[in-house]
């Protein structure tokens, strides 16, 4: 999942950035709210976990002009902030969740998991699709009950398909999703992936349409 991250604290946000992509997450980080509504004006994300004191534009500010868009985005407010009125602006402002700094990283990683369920409209932990069983936890994938070895990318682009299930997704926004800003992509990244998880799994689980994308059919 492609995520933006919003914080002003270097120390902590370079750590962010550093636990995150090791979650499996393509990590976008900016320091300035200013920037980070112009980004999230031209940038599609699945997850924004926002800091609240930023220079140039607050963190509430940049969360009601995302709703204001009619912007979905599930969004974690992270904050030093831990008054209730505090947390009941942010909630009502449009924030999803609310975390209090100081804070662990596999706390924040769960409950970015629990939002990105919620967002995709379910609750179980896992994804499952005929004999596939997903686990966004443990990065585990399962088929027929045998264990699947999968690349990073791979798991991660099966992950955004069977997130999906009955519609087509299109080779850039697969890209999107999977690489940040600084990440270099070869043209047929996307293709060599998808040949191999063809390779692994079923091959007919994933489609080609032809001319638009991708797309794992509803059962």
């Amino acid at each position: 999942m492609r995520l933006l991250l919003v914080e002003d604290d270097e120390i902590l946000g370079d750590g962010l950035v550093e636990g995150l992509k090791m979650e499996g997450y393509a990590v976008d980080w900016l320091t300035n709210g200013k920037l980070a509504d112009e980004a999230l004006k031209i940038n599609c994300y699945e997850l924004i976990v926002l800091d609240l004191n930023l220079p140039d534009m607050e963190g509430l500010d940049i969360l009601k002009a995302l709703r204001g868009r009619k912007d979905e985005t599930p969004v974690m407010v992270l904050t030093a902030k831990d008054t209730v009125p505090d947390r009941v602006m942010g909630l009502d402002s449009g924030a999803d969740d609310f975390v209090i700094k100081p804070f662990e990283l596999d706390e924040v990683c769960a409950r970015l998991r629990a939002l990105a369920r919620r967002n995709e409209g379910r609750s179980a932990p896992n994804i499952e699709y005929k004999g596939i069983i997903l686990d966004p936890a443990s990065h585990q994938v399962t088929w027929n009950d045998e264990k699947v070895d999968l690349s990073q990318k791979e798991f991660e682009i099966l992950s955004f398909l069977m997130s999906n299930i009955g519609r087509v997704i299109s080779r850039a926004r697969l890209e999107e999703s999977m690489y940040s800003w600084d990440s270099d992509v070869e043209s047929n990244t996307v293709e060599v992936h998808i040949h191999h998880l063809r390779k692994k799994l079923e091959p007919s689980i994933i489609r080609t349409v032809r001319g638009v994308g991708y797309i794992i059919d509803e059962d």
